[in-house]
């Protein structure tokens, strides 16, 4: 056995698997073979699920009845939203209303099926609970579910009351698939960890929910956009600020990822997204800031370095511009990941081993034990 000592477990393999594969030299992410940017230009939030929870992109008729379970299961118990309220009207942090919202679900499911089963009911519940959360935020009534909409589109209905318009219906549900998996990140081995002690699937999504809420994992696209708030306040320029931030020792979130070198290829697509978002409203204001930032550190030879924008750089400012408030952002990546985290634990329990990493003790050797008088 190696005592070779891999802090974080970088570079460490654990496991196998079919569903997600990120090259970071290229810019490449593939779910269960087919690029990202295929996907996500072509197929629906509920298509991917699909691909990765069955192996393979459903049929018409599969998308159907796919479609229709997770839609008969959007409903949430009254016990969980009266916690909802209660957790808004305490002024809880929505990552912390999601996991605590989510580990109550396990109260009210039969446990019926295996874990794909139980993993599509939390996965359709997840967007009604962060809606209500919101809702009752604001002082307003949880809307009930859509049995008509899609998951993009019926979380923004609950989230608002309104219908979504075609272009943000059809972004939303882009961004889900652009945050459904990304290999074994630090929630999702969470969640996998969870998952080889078989118990059950609740558990491992509320543990995910738990990784995600850390800064160093699911909140640099809030980062982002506070970011961006502070240059629109100042009376300097995108590139400006930037310079003067960077001269004072300041990091610009959005920039740098543990696998990627190159861009992001899920920023990419979002910055397409933001520009056709930036068309509708006709304000292009985010657009403008983010593009000039990330020219100018391309020129600074960050790029070179492999700090290139991440997902996060513009994820924050396609959200803004639906309206979202910032600090759902996470919880709404969660929303999205919660899928990938069910995958995962399906695919590590079908060849399960428990996962039981060691350290290497550094403590006291031979410590001499006094009885407690004799301390």
């Amino acid at each position: 056995m190696s005592n070779e000592l891999k802090r974080g477990l970088e570079g460490v393999l654990v496991t196998e698997s079919e569903l997600s594969h990120v090259d970071g030299d290229v810019g490449k992410l593939v779910y269960r073979g087919y690029d990202i940017e295929e996907l996500a230009r072509g197929a629906s939030y509920e298509e991917v699920l699909h691909l990765l929870w069955y192996g393979s992109l459903p049929t018409r008729g599969e998308l159907d009845s796919f479609r229709g379970e997770l839609e008969s299961e959007r409903a949430v118990d009254d016990d969980v939203l009266s916690t909802v309220r209660a957790l808004a009207e305490a002024d809880e942090r929505p990552m912390a209303a999601l996991r605590t919202a989510t580990s109550m679900l396990s109260a009210y499911d039969a446990g019926e099926g295996g874990t794909l089963e139980e993993g599509a009911r939390i996965t359709a519940k997840l967007p009604t609970i962060l809606a209500a959360f919101e809702r009752a935020r604001q002082g307003e009534s949880a809307v009930d579910p859509s049995p008509d909409l899609s998951h993009a589109g019926n979380f923004l209905y609950m989230l608002t009351g309104t219908e979504p318009d075609e272009t943000s219906e059809e972004t939303f549900d882009m961004a889900l698939t652009l945050h459904a998996d990304h290999g074994v990140n630090a929630s999702t081995f969470t969640a996998m960890v969870i998952g080889s002690t078989m118990a059950d699937v609740c558990s491992a999504v509320t543990g995910g929910v738990g990784a995600l809420s850390g800064s160093l994992h699911g909140g640099a696209n809030q980062d982002v956009m506070e970011m961006l708030h502070e240059i629109d306040a100042s009376e300097k320029g995108p590139v400006e600020w930037v310079k003067d931030a960077r001269a004072n020792g300041r990091r610009i979130p959005g920039f740098g990822h543990r696998v990627y070198k190159v861009k992001d290829p899920r920023a990419r697509i979002l910055e397409e997204k933001l520009r056709d978002l930036a068309d509708a409203s006709g304000d292009a204001t985010w657009l403008e800031y983010t593009t000039a930032i990330e020219s100018h550190l391309e020129s600074e030879g960050l790029f070179e370095k492999g700090i290139a924008p991440n997902v996060d750089f513009y994820s924050g400012s396609v959200y803004d511009a639906m309206g979202i408030p910032m600090d759902l952002y996470t919880p709404i990546f969660a929303m999205s990941r919660a899928g990938g985290w069910v995958a995962h634990v399906n695919e590590y329990q079908e060849d399960n081993r428990l996962i039981r990493p060691r350290a290497r003790y550094v403590g006291a050797a031979d410590a001499a034990f006094a009885q407690i008088d004799d301390r």
